[in-house]
């Protein structure tokens, strides 16, 4: 590339100006920047509201508890995962479904609760609950 110098301003300038052509890269650069819908990482869970008022429905339920040595529990008997399923098939089975209970120490192993929970949803369990999060509120 050359360069002009001197006082001979009558030349035509062979180079074109980028200078404008930038400005608009930029500017269409910010606003697909500003469109992009933010992507959230986020499971949505359609969950009831709280209801502190005492209800009429039938209190059958089966409660699971899992400890902090990984101990799986049905209704505060100790069971392995074979009969924990027999179990939970045999409760969806039923006419009227009883409410599942899942209720896990602050210690118990994220892999066991998650086991019990694939578990459930492989047995055809709906309703399922968790108890004991309250004291983990704070």
């Amino acid at each position: 590339m050359s360069m002009s110098v001197g006082d001979n301003s009558d030349d035509v300038m062979g180079e074109m100006n980028t200078t404008p052509l930038i400005d608009v890269m930029l500017v269409l650069l910010i606003m697909f920047i500003i469109t992009i819908p933010i992507q959230t990482h986020a499971v949505k869970l359609d969950l009831p509201p709280p209801n502190n008022a005492p209800t009429n429905v039938d209190p059958v339920f089966n409660q699971v508890d899992i400890d902090f040595l990984n101990n799986i529990y049905w209704n505060k008997q100790e069971v392995d995962m074979a009969t924990l399923k027999s179990y939970m098939e045999q409760s969806s089975a039923l006419p009227t479904e009883p409410e599942l209970r899942l209720r896990p120490e602050a210690l118990a192993r994220y892999e066991v609760v998650d086991q019990v929970m694939a578990m459930a949803q492989q047995a055809g369990v709906t309703k399922m609950g968790f108890v004991g999060n309250e004291a983990y509120a704070n």
